[in-house]
């Protein structure tokens, strides 16, 4: 009876240290954890790679101003990274919230938050930008505060093309736009022109603010003023400007309710064949795969390969996005009723 008694006491005792070790190791790791993670708060930025004299000569010659979209409460856990990672490559880098913030900073447009001022924050900003930078910079990207850009590869995409001309760029979505419209998750481009014809459409009345769905109305103020959407994949036919995390667009299985497909203008292609090797735009991301992609955008390398994949864009008439039933006229972008409407408006 003894030598029972002495075994539950082992026993107890045992399962109690066994407790408090468990419990000291599983806190340790989590202050170790939180520790790492809080360096994500105030990032130090990546070195910028060697031997990118090509890229920097096309960066100059393709001039574009990056303005994304954020608000106050974001700036610490989304923004700080988009700051310190992608938006380094932009010629001008803009960051536009409800209010102005010094410190970041924040250029404060007077607008509420929520997803109901999305759209006037879109329109205010590139209200700001005409008014203050049109004349430094030929294309101007909009992108979200969980976004990452390849600018690198946006450059490249933009060289094929001159920013007097009236088009825009992004992922093409086909419902309620005769023309489409870009989606606003994967980023969208707008052409010197492009911007001086948005502004004007606001300020002619043409274009107003229906509703908050951003890139809906944008899209409809782009077919209003004769603004054309440009076909953005390569000549693989590969998307390069992608709504949603590289994860989704690689792995995910589309049935054929789904309203991805539903939405997208061109076929959607599954597997890794979905992604141009020339991607430009990824969406949804998390702090954490925000500076992963930094780091396998310019640092990964597989030593010994060779990368000889360049993509010859086909000519200009080839890609603007042609609506059978309303055709766009290639010299001046402008549909018939457009351009009536516009007579007389020099923007």
């Amino acid at each position: 009876m003894c030598h029972v008694r002495t075994s539950w006491k082992k026993f107890v005792f045992g399962f109690f240290i066994g407790f408090l070790t468990t419990f000291f190791i599983v806190t340790f790791l989590k202050i170790c954890c939180a520790l790492e993670s809080s360096k994500l708060w105030n990032p130090k930025p990546m070195p910028k790679p060697d031997n990118s004299s090509v890229s920097e000569e096309l960066a100059h010659k393709v001039r574009v101003l990056c303005w994304v979209m954020t608000s106050p409460k974001y700036l610490k856990t989304r923004t700080i990274h988009v700051k310190y990672s992608w938006t380094r490559h932009c010629n001008i880098s803009l960051f536009m919230s409800s209010t102005s913030s010094d410190s970041f900073p924040t250029i404060g447009l007077g607008t509420k938050e929520g997803r109901s001022q999305l759209y006037w924050k879109t329109i205010r900003a590139f209200q700001y930008i005409h008014k203050h930078y049109v004349n430094q910079a030929d294309w101007f990207l909009k992108a979200d505060d969980d976004s990452y850009i390849v600018m690198e590869n946006l450059n490249l995409l933009l060289s094929n093309y001159t920013p007097d001309q009236p088009i825009y760029f992004g992922k093409l979505f086909k419902p309620f736009v005769k023309q489409g419209y870009m989606s606003g998750g994967a980023g969208y481009v707008l052409s010197k022109e492009a911007l001086k014809r948005f502004v004007e459409g606001f300020h002619s009345g043409n274009c107003s603010h229906r509703s908050s769905v951003e890139d809906l109305e944008l899209g409809h103020c782009m077919e209003i003023m004769g603004v054309a959407p440009v076909d953005t994949r390569d000549s693989k036919s590969r998307e390069t400007f992608h709504p949603f995390t590289p994860e989704f667009h690689l792995t995910s299985h589309f049935e054929k309710n789904d309203l991805y497909l539903d939405y997208s203008n061109y076929p959607v292609v599954e597997g890794p064949k979905c992604c141009s090797d020339l991607a430009i735009s990824f969406h949804h991301l998390d702090a954490e795969l925000i500076h992963t992609l930094e780091y396998f955008t310019y640092h990964l390398r597989a030593y010994g390969y060779q990368y000889r994949y360049q993509p010859q864009w086909p000519a200009l008439t080839d890609r603007l996005h042609i609506n059978t039933k309303n055709p766009i006229n290639i010299k001046t972008n402008l549909t018939e009723s457009s351009a009536v409407k516009n007579i007389g408006t020099d923007v």
